[in-house]
């Protein structure tokens, strides 16, 4: 019931939203509230619309002012950077991050630790212990799961392949490695014969799954470890003609994965819940200043969505396009 309420909230907040901007952090603050200014990689996607759902949500249950804005798109740190030093003259109590580039943000992280403000950072961390919490996905977790249902799909034998979208970031490893290891330990007769890098590019990702099936024309299965590189495999499946006798799990929405898996081409995929990091995001700032103790990790929900419950109107919030 609380997803159904969550999905038609989330229809009344996008067409309450503008279109032109993230104005929220130009609304009067309120200074009788603790003020968290919240950051995100952008604005205009379904998935960051939802995170600033919860976050609104869990601002009106803890009774702080909050603002959220992000750049024009995922890659713009420029930007990001001096929407850090605007919000800075508000005097936030705490900031909460999203950072474009892990690296490139660390000076201003560095000038806000300096400050004594806290920082917590949600669905991408950065390369440093300055911030007290991060809010993310368990993608170990989530990755463990989908390799159990890949297992299930080809009778637990045979050799399958991960199409990852990269091996650097805590996110990227992450879910190989929980992938990976449920595979090994849990079933000795499937064989993960190869671990393919496409950075999430569809083209890329699309020559590389190509260049797989001609290898190994036996491979039963692959798992793709987000939404590009699920869709560069869809793209080469279809190409190749192997929609029939290839099992394809995924990582994130999409409306690409969700028609694939609608059609029957695709088994499934994990989905991260974009709601309860908003909403967990603020409450661990507002637990900051409460002086109460938050763990250096909070992990959020996520779900697994495939051919029976797709089209389910209560996860329509969480199940984006």
């Amino acid at each position: 019931m609380k997803k159904y309420i969550y999905s038609l909230m989330l229809i009344l907040f996008f067409a309450c939203s503008k279109t032109t901007g993230n104005k929220e952090s130009e609304n009067n603050i309120d200074e009788e509230k603790p003020y968290f200014a919240i950051i995100s990689k952008g604005w205009q996607h379904q998935f960051w619309q939802a995170v600033k759902m919860g976050a609104f949500e869990a601002a009106k249950d803890y009774n702080v002012e909050i603002t959220f804005e992000g750049p024009e798109g995922d890659f713009a740190s420029a930007q990001q950077k001096n929407m850090l030093e605007d919000v800075l003259r508000k005097h936030p109590k705490a900031i909460i991050l999203a950072a474009t580039d892990s690296r490139e943000i660390l000076p201003i992280v560095e000038k806000i630790n300096n400050m004594n403000i806290p920082i917590i950072t949600f669905d991408s961390g950065i390369e440093s212990d300055i911030p007290i919490s991060s809010v993310t996905t368990n993608n170990k977790e989530a990755a463990s799961y989908a390799a159990e249902k890949i297992a299930e799909a080809i009778n637990f034998e045979g050799e399958i392949a991960i199409v990852a979208h990269d091996n650097n970031s805590e996110t990227g490893s992450d879910r190989i490695k929980g992938f990976s290891e449920k595979i090994i330990v849990s079933y000795p007769n499937i064989r993960i014969v190869e671990v393919v890098l496409g950075l999430g590019e569809h083209d890329l990702t699309s020559d590389l799954v190509s260049k797989l099936l001609k290898k190994y024309p036996k491979l039963k299965a692959i798992f793709a470890t987000n939404e590009g590189s699920a869709i560069g495999t869809l793209n080469s499946i279809v190409q190749n003609k192997r929609e029939k006798n290839i099992v394809i799990v995924g990582f994130d929405a999409g409306l690409q994965q969700k028609t694939a898996i609608s059609q029957g081409i695709m088994l499934g995929a994990i989905s991260q819940n974009p709601i309860d990091i908003g909403y967990k995001a603020v409450e661990a700032a507002y637990k900051s200043y409460k002086k109460e103790p938050i763990p250096k990790k909070i992990y959020t929900e996520y779900i697994w969505y495939d051919s029976t419950n797709v089209n389910n109107p209560d996860l329509g919030a969480i199940l984006y396009d």
